[in-house]
């Protein structure tokens, strides 16, 4: 039928699938959704302003549950995907792919939130540089949860930390933190291995070891894949349902820190901590209520398949942030989220930004201050660890402080922000910092 007429059948089959539409029917949005829209877009296209007018709220709409529904051909959809997994710790993509499938899924901003380690982010910003994909510079923490100094109730407690474009202050100190954690996941794999063992399930180190990939701290997810084609179970899904879930017979604990520590660490490196699945924990409220005591800033409450009440009526009673991702992992099946699957609404993102947003404009001045006073290598290292270090090819460190305010400051920073006073200061430093180096050459 050419002429788009739509027979009975169709016509049926369409008005079924109208009503499964799980956001309803799309309204034009109000005006604190369009000036969240417009908080949001300002900082997802600073690499691209164009981008960022062209995407206006008046070519949006939104659904019942305030999630955006582009229109037209200005319409761009601000997805957002704040936990996702690569080959560096337990994922099954490297950072380029999992970028890749970002791009083909529209995403607009990913955060790249390994286990433990930061290593994947420099692929990741590298790569994403082509599609116009903003990275987020992040980590899931392993931790150990103790209430009461009660050993037998303890309970594993995973921590995302979110950091600014130059990541975070302090690096080196939260590198060795998960260093630590890192060694403590050799340990417990071999632990585990044992068990299995023990259980008649024979596995070798090697084969786990092979599975991870080279430097990769081994994850139960890694063991899980070698019992499948060792033979020992038919899928990943069994192999943590008989074996390998908390409290499993062959489940052992690392070196993980206390979760408080974590939270701790976060915010003393310019982080935003955010507690990942909270419905993974037994009980959860006590534990939300003392994370929130330590520094805590939201917790999950968003997955793929819409907004989980008793969750997000748990952070509303903490005063949290709420927010999700599809903690994607790359391995495929019916019971893993696709990546960029969990649509948060304008306002849950404007509401992360504006208290993420601070904490890292206070993280990016006091790296830039310590390259002002002390402009050596080590401390432009720091700068440039995830940031876009082509800007500084080719030149000394002392002749980079212009390079830093003309190039590199309107990428992590709005006009706004950098009209701040501090921002000024640190400005005026950086410009002596060249100023003395072209005396210095022409004494």
């Amino acid at each position: 039928m050419g002429d788009g007429s739509v027979s009975n059948s169709n016509k049926k089959s369409g008005h079924k699938k109208k009503k499964k539409n799980r956001g309803g029917c799309k309204k034009k949005m109000t005006h604190e959704q369009a000036l969240a829209f417009k908080f949001v877009s300002e900082w997802v296209f600073l690499d691209h302003p164009s981008s960022s007018s062209s995407s206006s709220a008046s070519s949006c709409l939104v659904d019942d549950f305030g999630v955006q529904k582009p229109v037209g051909r200005g319409g761009e959809k601000l997805l957002f995907e704040l936990h996702s997994h690569s080959k560096f710790s337990d994922g099954f993509l490297s950072p380029s792919k999992l970028i890749e499938r970002a791009h083909i899924n529209g995403v607009k901003v990913l955060a790249l939130t390994d286990h433990d380690t930061m290593s994947g982010i420099p692929e990741a910003v590298e790569s994403a540089r082509k599609y116009g994909i903003k990275i987020i510079p992040g980590v899931e923490i392993s931790t150990i949860f103790s209430p009461s100094g009660d050993s037998e109730a303890e309970e594993p407690v995973h921590i995302l930390a979110y950091y600014s474009s130059i990541g975070p202050t302090r690096f080196e100190e939260l590198d060795k933190f998960l260093s630590n954690i890192r060694d403590g996941r050799f340990l417990r794999a071999k632990n585990i291995i044992l068990k299995l063992n023990k259980l008649k399930l024979p596995l070798k180190w090697e084969h786990v070891c092979r599975i991870a990939g080279k430097g990769v701290a081994p994850g139960r997810l890694h063991v899980a894949r070698a019992m499948v084609e060792a033979g020992h179970v038919e899928n990943l899904k069994q192999a943590f349902a008989r074996y390998l879930f908390d409290g499993g017979p062959a489940y052992s604990t690392g070196s993980e820190p206390l979760t408080e520590e974590a939270i701790k660490m976060i915010c003393h490196t310019g982080g935003v901590a955010v507690l990942a699945h909270p419905w993974a924990l037994k009980n959860p409220a006590p534990i939300v209520r003392r994370l929130k005591e330590a520094g805590l800033h939201g917790m999950e409450v968003y997955k793929s398949d819409g907004k989980l009440a008793a969750y997000s009526d748990l952070a509303d009673a903490y005063e949290l942030l709420k927010i999700g991702g599809s903690d994607y992992h790359g391995r495929g099946g019916h019971n893993e989220s696709e990546l960029g699957s969990v649509n948060l609404p304008v306002l849950v993102l404007h509401d992360f930004l504006k208290v993420a947003r601070p904490i890292w404009c206070n993280a990016i001045r006091e790296i830039l201050e310590c390259y002002a006073e002390e402009p050596s290598d080590s401390n432009l290292a720091t700068i440039t660890r995830f940031g876009r270090t082509q800007v500084f090819k080719g030149g000394s460190p002392l002749s980079c402080g212009q390079d830093l305010i003309d190039h590199c400051l309107p990428l992590w920073l709005t006009n706004q922000e950098m009209e701040n006073a501090e921002f000024e200061v640190i400005k005026l430093k950086l410009s002596s910092v060249l100023d003395k180096q072209v005396l210095i050459e022409t004494k």
